[in-house]
């Protein structure tokens, strides 16, 4: 695992698919938990992980074409790709919210992927496993307090008193930099970085191994984008959280990721460290979409959602069309650097 860095801050129906035949005791039995994993075993693993969605045309789309992907105990890794590559579809396989048509995914050491029932619900309520949503103004329900707001997952659990969980999520909020003057508000009442603070705090009050994070930024003005990225950051190093941020915003990764890995058309096309990838990329796409955020290849230690002007929020070569399947770019056009994975190169 990287060794943590210290901040000062911190459309369509799913496709329905029957449960793996070889799903094992983890499908019949619900997860078995083991959390002191082997110092070789990532926290989660994905392979091969395949889903989709029936469109209204009635034809049936791919968005993730057998995707690995690894995170280790304590690590963030940044999901990075063009609008449309499959990063949201990838996130919400990992919690359960989309169901994936081929693949596993396993989490502390036990196979997730496929539970139904009473075991889905028993994972959702360890809250091991959180997500955290883009827009915190349609997540947050306008008519709940935040007090209920982040106390939700505890609720579900039943392990503490009203008084219980209303300190719990006072811990949660202060953690955040939010103070318990807040419990009592509605998300009207509170601006936009504030909504996606409550939104963090109610995805850390379970105290989870693993957040999804789904551009969690977004939304968020320049300076509240680099606030919001260096309390991950820190809620990390004082956690221990492993996160999977999902951005197509390079810059905003640049500080803040331990590794990256590029999704293009639904395939990982490249992975390693965050600075090796941003300063030497090998595949085309990831050349590509570098190439359109200039200052994250030239400073990728630039500062954590920095505003890199007009172009920061570029979408990629998606924009005119031209480059929009991965399999078509050709093989990687550079010899990848030390931990670099790139697609057609092996592993």
């Amino acid at each position: 695992m990287p060794a943590a860095r210290k901040h000062s801050d911190a459309a369509g129906e799913p496709i329905t698919a029957q449960l793996p035949a070889d799903a094992g005791p983890a499908a019949s039995t619900g997860p078995s938990h083991d959390l002191s994993l082997a110092d070789d075993e990532p926290l989660l693993r994905v392979a091969g992980l395949r889903a989709g969605f029936h469109g209204p045309d009635g034809i049936t789309h791919t968005v993730l074409d057998g995707v690995d992907l690894t995170i280790s105990p304590g690590e963030i890794v940044g999901l990075i790709g063009e609008t449309g590559s499959g990063k949201t579809t990838l996130g919400r396989a990992i919690v359960g919210l989309v169901r994936p048509t081929a693949g596993t995914i396993r989490f502390e050491g036990a196979q997730i992927q496929g539970l139904r029932g009473r075991h889905r619900r028993a994972l959702r309520r360890r809250g091991r496993i959180q997500f955290i949503f883009q827009d915190p103004l349609r997540s947050l329900d306008p008519d709940q307090r935040v007090t209920d707001i982040v106390t939700e997952g505890l609720a579900i659990r039943r392990e503490l008193d009203p008084a219980g969980r209303r300190q719990r999520a006072a811990e949660a909020l202060v953690a955040v930099g939010l103070g318990p003057e807040f419990l009592d508000r509605l998300p009207g009442e509170i601006s936009g970085g504030q909504r996606q603070r409550v939104a963090i705090a109610r995805g850390i009050v379970t105290h989870p191994r693993l957040l999804i994070c789904d551009e969690p930024v977004s939304a968020l003005d320049a300076a509240n984008r680099t606030h919001i990225l260096r309390l991950l950051a820190r809620l990390r190093d004082d956690q221990a959280i492993a996160m999977l941020i999902i951005s197509h915003d390079l810059a905003s990764m640049a500080d803040v990721a331990d590794r990256v890995a590029v999704l293009h058309n639904g395939r990982i096309v490249e992975e390693g460290p965050t600075a090796r990838v941003f300063a030497a990329p090998a595949h085309p796409y990831t050349q590509l979409l570098i190439a359109s955020s200039p200052r994250t290849a030239r400073d990728p230690g630039s500062g954590a959602g920095a505003d890199h002007g007009p172009g920061r929020d570029h979408d990629g070569p998606e924009r005119d069309g031209s480059e929009r399947d991965g399999r078509d770019l050709g093989p990687a056009t550079a010899r990848p650097g030390p931990g670099n994975n790139v697609a057609g190169q092996g592993r």
